[in-house]
């Protein structure tokens, strides 16, 4: 078990550097979503009770966060086979992002101990960024409420971009 503590980029910091693909195998990388605000919300894992509520959460407001305008790009561990059932099965319709060797989650401080009933293990802590079109970190959401969060989520945008 790694030693890693999950510390999330703080606001102001740029976005690491990343090179990842979606479901669809279309890349996504910190240079080409330059000139586009957008967020990025990293889960434990697809099909799960919370991340399904959190991600059809945010389905059910898409259009409106599109009129924002801003992008949202999903991660999680699970495999390109697992990101398309999770995508297909529950009608979603943003990207969710390849991450299987943990390098972006690492990167933006979201990988380290977690304890679920008695157990330590190392994953992925429930953690959203919203990002600049210039690539700046401008909010931070740790230990993300799937049931709640994304109405502050919705608020926030309204005063940062």
């Amino acid at each position: 078990m790694s030693k890693i503590n999950a510390t999330p980029l703080s606001e102001g910091n740029k976005v690491p550097v990343f090179n990842t693909s979606d479901d669809s195998g279309f890349t996504y990388s910190n240079e080409n979503l330059l000139g586009s605000n957008f967020i990025i919300y990293f889960y434990p894992r697809d099909n799960t009770p919370g991340c399904t509520m959190q991600a059809c959460d945010i389905r059910d407001s898409f259009n409106e966060l599109k009129k924002i305008p801003i992008k949202i790009l999903g991660v999680s561990g699970c495999s390109m086979l697992s990101h398309k059932k999770f995508k297909s099965k529950n009608s979603l319709p943003f990207p969710l992002l390849m991450d299987e060797d943990h390098k972006l989650a690492k990167a933006f401080g979201v990988w380290g101990e977690k304890k679920f009933m008695g157990k330590t293990y190392d994953g992925i802590h429930r953690t959203t960024f919203i990002i600049s079109a210039k690539g700046m970190v401008l909010k931070v959401y740790s230990k993300v409420k799937p049931k709640s969060h994304l109405i502050g989520l919705m608020d926030d945008l309204n005063g940062l971009l």
